[in-house]
């Protein structure tokens, strides 16, 4: 899946603290840094973890996925760049995560993230609010 004209990406270093034995990224880290570029692209759209809680809403990882196709290292430099799939009932959104070091695609990934009320309660259908600031 090619990335959204509104993607944003963010470059990052592998720390030492990220890597194995063997000086290879743990597979847990993948996620961190997914949320990294979650942040964002949520920022760059308008919605801050406080703004969205300001409107009266939460929002919740419901799903991840991670296909990896070649390894992070230690001190690799690497691309993490997000974007909007949909949006209507679930935030969907798509990662491609790029290992600048040695010029190859990392991985693809995905997470999904759902509304909740104030109460917490599962709300069916992403709020209006949100899909005005999602849509641009």
């Amino acid at each position: 899946m090619k990335p959204a004209d509104h993607a944003v990406s963010v470059e990052l270093e592998v720390p030492f603290h990220d890597v194995d034995a063997v000086k290879i990224v743990w597979h847990g880290h993948y996620l961190k840094y997914m949320e990294i570029a979650r942040t964002a692209l949520l920022r760059s759209r308008g919605l801050e973890v406080q703004s969205v809680i300001d409107m009266g809403f939460g929002m919740l990882v419901m799903e991840s996925k991670v296909r990896h196709v070649f390894p992070l290292h230690y001190a690799d430099r690497f691309r993490v760049t997000a974007w909007c799939v949909d949006w209507d009932h679930r935030v969907h959104i798509a990662y491609e995560i790029h290992n600048l070091t040695h010029d190859r695609r990392a991985a693809r990934a995905s997470t999904k993230l759902v509304t909740v009320d104030r109460n917490g309660q599962l709300l069916y259908e992403t709020p209006r609010e949100i899909v005005s600031l999602l849509a641009g």
